[in-house]
């Protein structure tokens, strides 16, 4: 049956069950939506785009009961089957009945546009409480996501490399009309350089199984905020663009908040998101995977370009989201493979090394810590502990500045090398932390100064516990603490994109949480409109 005929007969509300008194049509590329009374009825157009294959009745069928199987993981409510067209005496009718079958449609709830996500948020409805929602619905779909020997194969380097390189194959047409020829270069050669300088990051994912079968299509406009999270339309289509890492999965929907200039929230989504799941090395792969999803947009967007049945007008009007999706994803890519330089300081017992510790092994950075680098120094062990007076033995001024100049030689190598390093020290004097930040702009390092504070009371019940603790390198005591703590320098008129005050009262994953937050806030600083961007110190 001709379509076009096919889709002027479904507008037609008497041959609904429902008997709506009208019918509204909505069209994509691949399908044709038609909204009757409270629900919606959606077929697919019999199109062949490579990627995507619905070119036979069979298959449209096929990837019809593909989508109801697979959305119902996330909003079983929503997706309630799959219906026949028929043609009966030369009319169409839907549902039940004699006739030959001409065509298959989902049939689904019709969910309230004004709940829809992107409505909700231009309305400044959504808040901590719904990002939550939207994590813990997120975090526990991945969790319960299928994976298996075949869905792992899809987070190898080759085949991740396949789809990046597919996406830059396809942008270079568009270099000149809708991304410069600097952005293009520098987005593929950064990526490129992130996956060959990653290799082990990304083997690491399949072994602690984060290749899962996801929803490859989640963004703000898939998202319903009724009194539960709605997630839906996901991918049924390909498994290539839904089996991945369920890093890939949660950038789209980051990215899409960045795009649309809610930076502020799509950090604390992911903060709340990285604490639920306790995937922290899933960080080191935002960037990456924010800039693949952002030019999958900003490309898809581009086709329209090459579309003789849009208007100039429409034309433009996408040129102009395709340039943002593009200087979007070059955003990202300039950040990739920047190491980083973290401090984490503060007076004793304030957990700064709790920190450090777990910072270092969630990410695999390096960690260098000034107790037991003190200590090397003094030709003992890390174990043996040295009840020094104030200032004095290895704990005085000189032998204290030879200990910091060993640190930033340290971080001077790994920085060097390309990679991350946290310094785990008091830095109580503003000459070292200075030193720091200077030596972290040398390097074209990122740059993080963490003070860790908690109220005293908490603090002697720490350093008490210590002093009971076997092998602990730190000789930090009560007794000098109130010293330590006048001869403390404030930290003062530092920028606050790199300058983190951070109360360790709270638990260690609330803590790694706001760290998270507080580097994506920043990292995410040039998506932002102007007037909401932190002024750099010193211009």
């Amino acid at each position: 049956m001709d379509f076009s005929v096919l889709l002027e007969a479904l507008q037609n509300p008497k041959i609904y069950p429902e008997k709506p008194v009208s019918v509204e049509i909505l069209q994509t590329h691949a399908s044709a939506i038609f909204l009757v009374g409270k629900h919606v009825y959606k077929i697919k157009k019999p199109v062949n785009f490579g990627f995507l294959d619905f070119s036979s009745l069979e298959k449209r069928k096929h990837y019809c009961h593909e989508e109801v199987i697979l959305n119902r993981r996330l909003c079983p409510e929503v997706y309630l089957g799959v219906v026949a067209i028929r043609l009966q005496e030369g009319k169409i009718a839907v549902g039940e009945g004699p006739g030959e079958i001409v065509e298959y449609a989902v049939l689904m709830e019709r969910l309230p546009r004004e709940a829809m996500m992107d409505r909700r948020l231009a309305e400044g409805m959504v808040n901590s409480e719904v990002l939550q929602k939207i994590a813990n619905t997120v975090t526990q779909f991945h969790e319960r996501a299928m994976t298996s020997p075949e869905i792992a194969s899809f987070g190898k380097i080759e085949v991740i490399r396949i789809n990046v390189e597919e996406n830059f194959s396809q942008m270079e047409k568009y270099v000149g009309a809708s991304l410069s020829v600097k952005e293009f270069q520098g987005i593929r050669d950064q990526t490129r350089k992130f996956m060959e300088g990653h290799l082990p990051l990304f083997a690491k994912r399949i072994t602690d199984g984060k290749i899962r079968d996801g929803h490859g299509d989640l963004h703000l406009q898939h998202i319903c905020l009724t009194d539960e999270i709605l997630i839906f339309d996901c991918i049924e289509f390909n498994q290539r663009f839904r089996y991945g890492d369920v890093a890939a999965d949660i950038a789209f929907l980051l990215m899409d908040l960045d795009f649309h200039e809610y930076s502020s929230l799509s950090a604390e989504l992911a903060g709340i998101y990285l604490s639920l799941s306790k995937d922290w090395p899933l960080y080191l792969l935002l960037n990456f995977y924010k800039a693949y999803r952002a030019n999958v947009r900003g490309k898809v967007i581009s086709f329209r370009l090459d579309d003789p049945g849009i208007s100039s007008l429409e034309k433009s009007a996408a040129r102009e989201d395709a340039r943002r999706y593009f200087h979007l994803a070059y955003q990202y890519a300039q950040k990739m493979n920047r190491p980083m330089l973290l401090l984490t300081c503060g007076l004793m017992g304030t957990g700064k090394s709790t920190l450090a510790r777990a910072l270092a092994e969630g990410l695999s950075w390096n960690r260098v810590s000034s107790d037991i680098v003190r200590k090397e120094l003094a030709r003992l062990s890390p174990q043996e502990r040295r009840y020094e007076i104030f200032h004095q033995g290895i704990y005085a001024p000189d032998f204290s500045r030879k200990t910091y100049q060993a640190l930033f030689d340290r971080a001077r190598t790994f920085l060097a090398d390309g990679s991350s390093v946290i310094l785990d020290a008091s830095f109580k004097k503003e000459i070292d932390r200075s030193a720091a930040l200077s030596l972290a702009r040398e390097m074209n390092a990122d740059f993080l100064l963490i003070e860790c504070t908690c109220e005293e009371g908490i603090l002697r019940e720490r350093l008490a516990r210590r002093t009971r603790e076997a092998g602990q390198p730190s000789d930090g005591r009560w007794e000098i603490f109130g010293k330590q703590k006048e001869d403390f320098e404030k930290i003062e008129g530092v920028d606050s994109r790199l300058h983190l005050n951070l109360n360790t009262r709270f638990s260690l994953d609330a803590c790694l949480r706001t760290v998270f937050q507080h580097l994506l806030q920043r990292g995410a600083g040039d998506a932002l409109p102007k007037s909401e961007r932190t002024k750099e110190i010193g211009t």
